[in-house]
């Protein structure tokens, strides 16, 4: 299974939409949430799934109305979810109020409890209709939004109970309407059972409460499970505890805990989470569904990348045939004016060699003074100058005496002329240089001469 990258779930009902998407790693942070009314479109960025669910793979969830769904709460011996699938399937035409061959179903297991054994496990099994499922993709499929998963909020609400005494949770809202709850009965540490509460919109809204909060007490005690008097625990937010408190309260005439229910961004990570964590397990979305979405899928991504090479190709001809036409037009602008300036070229390039020569004339018209001066200053005492030699307007030739003794004299001079400035800048280029000569002279002196070129490009 691939890992995926992020989940959405969307909440639809009569009063509009709501799509939450959440990371699908780590604590399922909320990364983006859109609202819109009924009608309008969801976004296509976030409802709809293109070539990044490639590389990015992404999860579309969404809620099943509660209404006509029926839950039952089973206990079966602990074993892996291969199994328990079967074993539930074994009695679904016990506990399903619907025709085996016309019910979509799932199976939700709640967490064990610590402290209690482990050698039965606490299903919730859910029940619809074919029809309505198939109904309720049909109206996701009109907005955009193919789902991969069915979900019931009542689930993941019923998780997070922090149920510490027996008793029963009711949760209005939770069975469908605002005038409906679903009961959660508690006992031995396990949900026992699931029933669904109606609180009459007339007449004497207590005793209905009472009368049919009874009888499910009655079926418990039959049942065995229900060995005590429950506690009361209201899960409502604060419109409906405004409604559900006071009828309760007068007609158990009993003390009844109050509980925030989670919000609705968070019951909608939890059941990002647990899609996430139920991957390729029970779906209420029939198979024949999901493959037709898969198949959509990867035909609507060809299709797009037909299209999409298609205008890339057009868009490149287009292109192409554009830049061609410009450079013709650039080209013939360009040899109209080549033509036009061929006789200002050439007088453009006897201008610049006349520039050349007077550049270089300029460069050595105290070529030779400077050389003279930089001997001079150089040039020890105890030397003797006999030759001074400037050819070419660049090569000079140094040639002398000195005494036998004076020979470190000589080539200190040497590699002080090699290496003498002007302005800052070498004078001689050191790779064009006539290494120093040095011979015993008549009188027993020492005859050197060597020869440098000066280095005009650099001046």
């Amino acid at each position: 299974m691939a890992r995926l990258h992020s989940c959405n779930v969307l909440h639809a009902d009569a009063a509009g939409r709501r799509l939450w998407q959440f990371q699908a790693q780590g604590n399922f942070n909320l990364a983006r949430e859109h609202t819109s009314a009924d009608g309008e479109a969801l976004p296509g960025g976030v409802a709809h799934k293109s070539w990044g669910a490639l590389w990015q793979p992404r999860l579309n969830v969404a809620w099943l109305p509660s209404e006509s769904v029926f839950f039952r709460v089973v206990h079966l011996p602990a074993s892996n979810f291969a199994e328990t699938l079967s074993m539930v399937e074994l009695q679904l035409e016990k506990i399903s109020p619907i025709p085996v061959g016309q019910v979509a179903w799932s199976v939700h297991p709640l967490p064990q409890q610590s402290g209690l054994p482990n050698d039965l496990q606490t299903l919730i099994v859910v029940l619809v209709e074919r029809r309505l499922v198939e109904e309720f993709l049909g109206q996701l499929e009109g907005q955009g939004f193919l789902a991969d998963r069915l979900e019931l909020r009542a689930l993941d609400q019923l998780s997070v109970a922090n149920v510490t005494e027996n008793g029963a949770w009711i949760y209005p809202g939770l069975g469908g309407s605002h005038h409906t709850a679903l009961v959660a009965w508690w006992y031995n540490g396990k949900l026992q059972n699931l029933n669904t509460l109606t609180l009459p919109g007339a007449g004497d809204r207590a005793a209905s409460l009472k009368e049919q909060l009874s009888q499910m007490a009655w079926a418990g005690e039959l049942e065995g499970w229900l060995t005590s008097l429950p506690h009361w625990t209201l899960v409502a937010d604060d419109e409906a505890m405004a409604e559900w408190e006071s009828p309760l309260r007068r007609g158990l005439d009993a003390p009844v805990h109050l509980v925030k229910p989670l919000k609705p961004v968070e019951l909608a990570a939890s059941t990002a989470k647990r899609a996430v964590e139920a991957q390729g397990r029970s779906n209420l979305i029939p198979p024949e569904y999901a493959t037709r979405y898969r198949n959509q899928f990867v035909d609507r991504l060809w299709i797009r990348g037909l299209l999409a090479v298609g205008a890339l190709y057009m868009i490149g001809v287009v292109i192409y045939f554009g830049v061609v036409g410009v450079q013709e037009f650039r080209v013939s602008r360009l040899e109209a004016r080549a033509a036009g300036m061929g006789s200002t070229y050439t007088n453009a390039i006897q201008l610049r060699e006349r520039f050349q020569v007077l550049k270089t004339r300029q460069e050595l018209k105290f070529a030779a003074l400077d050389c003279w001066k930089v001997t001079a200053e150089l040039l020890p005492e105890s030397a003797q100058l006999d030759t001074f030699g400037f050819s070419d307007g660049r090569k000079l030739s140094l040639s002398g005496t000195a005494p036998s003794d004076a020979a470190n004299a000589v080539i200190e001079f040497y590699g002080a002329m090699r290496k003498a400035t002007l302005n800052g800048q070498p004078m001689f280029d050191p790779n064009k240089v006539e290494e120093l000569s040095s011979r015993a002279g008549p009188g027993g002196n020492l005859v050197w001469s060597f020869g440098l070129e000066l280095k005009l490009t650099e001046r």
